[in-house]
């Protein structure tokens, strides 16, 4: 067995899964059964080279995380809604355009949804610093102000909507993956024992990465001097995939080293999750161990930890 990075995302009332050949979708439903749905995936770095170069991947990387992200979470909403229509008698072709229409559903949603977070984060910021500093003020100051009112709008946000009671569970399924994920990666059996031993925070955390981008876009932007405005808001949205992909470079290299770099570079990141995750209970550290169990053989996985026998 090769040594692999699992990589998860909580979503409503359960949790993703990706592993290196499938992502699974464990759901609590409302009869408190789990369900587990699971899809082969192979990514865009394994079936093309380029698309694995560094800051290519990451780029890459971003993407089919968006995309496999919104996708489970529409997936999980459909386990609670209040009925179902009545059961279809149509056929087989009316059903395959169900299907595509729900595909471009969700390609909608998710350009709508990147589309508001690129106007809310990354120009809006922008658009603010510019208006109240004046024409012979330093461009240095200008993006350094952008980049701390980024920052400050981000965490004001992510501090709002944890007072949301949905999301504070959503916020505890979160904590239920990173405990796992951790269990796992240190070598121990997946019981809920021993998963509710480990910490809820994890490197490798989405919320890290973002935290990263806001870093990583205040030194970038720092080298960008533009004195119109529509100039500067095209240089902010020309420059997001270069500030992806460094940014996950940096989450790569935290995520596989355990140096005094590595962990100076992840701690920023590790402290915003104390507001992105929770402590779980014992029935959503069920689901994230069904939906570990669902994309790898953690037996297996757990003694190469244990004799560091993976294949080299």
């Amino acid at each position: 067995m090769k040594r692999v990075s699992i990589g998860g995302q909580a979503v409503l009332e359960g949790i993703m899964m990706k592993g290196p050949e499938s992502y699974a979708l464990a759901v609590r439903k409302p009869d408190k059964e789990i369900d587990v749905q699971v899809t082969p995936y192979k990514s865009m770095g394994e079936k093309h080279k380029p698309a694995n170069i560094p800051i290519v991947r990451g780029v890459v990387n971003f993407i089919e995380s968006l995309y496999i992200g919104m996708s489970t979470l529409m997936k999980s909403s459909e386990y609670f809604e209040e009925e179902e229509e009545t059961s279809k008698k149509d056929s087989g072709k009316e059903k395959t355009s169900e299907k595509s229409e729900n595909k471009a559903s969700l390609i909608f949603t998710l350009i709508v949804s990147l589309a508001i977070a690129i106007g809310v984060f990354m120009l809006l910021p922008a658009f603010i610093a510019k208006l109240i500093f004046s024409e012979e003020t330093s461009s240095l100051l200008v993006n350094l102000t952008e980049g701390v009112m980024r920052l400050v709008i981000f965490l004001l946000y992510v501090a709002l909507i944890s007072k949301m009671e949905d999301i504070k569970r959503t916020f505890m399924y979160h904590g239920a993956e990173h405990k796992t994920i951790n269990c796992l990666e240190a070598g121990d059996d997946l019981t809920v024992e021993n998963v509710r031993r480990h910490t809820r925070f994890h490197k490798r955390c989405g919320t890290s990465f973002i935290f990263i981008v806001m870093i990583v876009s205040i030194v970038v932007f720092m080298f960008v001097k533009t004195d119109t405005m529509w100039l500067r808001l095209l240089s902010r949205l020309l420059l997001i995939p270069v500030i992806a992909g460094i940014s996950y470079e940096f989450i790569r290299y935290a995520g596989r080293h355990t140096n005094a770099c590595s962990r100076i570079l992840s701690q920023p990141g590790l402290w915003v999750q104390r507001l992105t995750t929770k402590e779980p209970d014992d029935s959503m550290i069920e689901v994230a161990i069904k939906s570990v169990e669902a994309v790898i053989d953690w037996h297996e996985y757990v003694k190469c930890v244990r004799e560091d026998s993976f294949e080299k």
